[in-house]
């Protein structure tokens, strides 16, 4: 019970917040929808589709997906895109797999379901292709560095060092960015970036960021859309044996 309360926390106050918080900044964020949570909170996901937020797809339950069969793959991935387009009228282009734990058919999958892109990679700093079935599919690489589930409520960070670790990657990715191209991903949960104090700290960061010159914020599908018929994006073949 308790942790289904931390759950409702998200719900009834975190996800509020954080919509605040980008309307405040007029940035439009990626959030990927499990259907059940759909299902449970819609007036959320319609605020969310409604606010101009992209509603990407993160199956019909947070469960495991790599022990599926193909056709038990698409299913559980269709059903739960189905389920949350009829409640936003939004239909997912990206996903994102419980925990990053896909199968070696999930790519497969995602192209026969008309998706764009997928983010359980975390092997780059800017966006890139795999080939699927010999044709492009955008990976926009994940992070576990600038993560509140993994460093706040992982590892019992304190708002402040998010902070920290947040201005000291974007300064040297913006470093970077002087000579090529460069991504920062943030991830935050409701239940845990929609909190008070973090929700301040994720206000100084993004306050910071937009003093400096040529910074973007960015929906991940309009990055991957700008980046898949690209000559400049870097293709990756390391899983190219799985995905034909």
């Amino acid at each position: 019970m308790p942790a289904e309360s931390w759950f409702r926390y998200g719900a009834k106050e975190g996800m509020w917040r954080m919509m605040d918080l980008w309307d405040k900044h007029n940035i439009k964020v990626t959030s990927h929808v499990v259907g059940e949570a759909a299902i449970k909170y819609p007036e959320i996901a319609k605020a969310m589709a409604n606010r101009g937020h992209e509603i990407a797809a993160h199956g019909i339950a947070w469960d495991d997906q790599w022990n599926l069969s193909y056709e038990e793959e698409l299913a559980f991935v269709k059903k739960g895109i189905n389920t949350v387009e009829a409640i936003t009228g939004k239909r997912g282009r990206g996903y994102n797999a419980n925990w990053l734990r896909r199968s070696l058919n999930t790519l497969k999958v995602l192209q026969e379901l008309d998706f764009l892109y997928h983010i359980d990679d975390v092997s780059r700093d800017e966006p890139f292709i795999t080939k699927v079935r010999d044709k492009n599919f955008v990976v926009m690489p994940y992070t576990l560095r600038n993560n509140d589930i993994v460093n706040i409520a992982g590892k019992n960070w304190s708002p402040d060092q998010f902070l920290f670790q947040l201005k000291t990657e974007f300064n040297q990715l913006y470093k970077e960015g002087a000579f090529k191209r460069r991504m920062m991903s943030v991830s935050l949960h409701d239940r845990i970036g929609g909190t008070p104090a973090v929700v301040n700290v994720v206000n100084q960061f993004i306050e910071y960021a937009k003093q400096h010159e040529g910074v973007v914020f960015m929906r991940k599908d309009e990055i991957a859309k700008m980046v898949i018929n690209d000559p400049n994006t870097p293709i990756d073949n390391a899983e190219l044996k799985f995905n034909q």
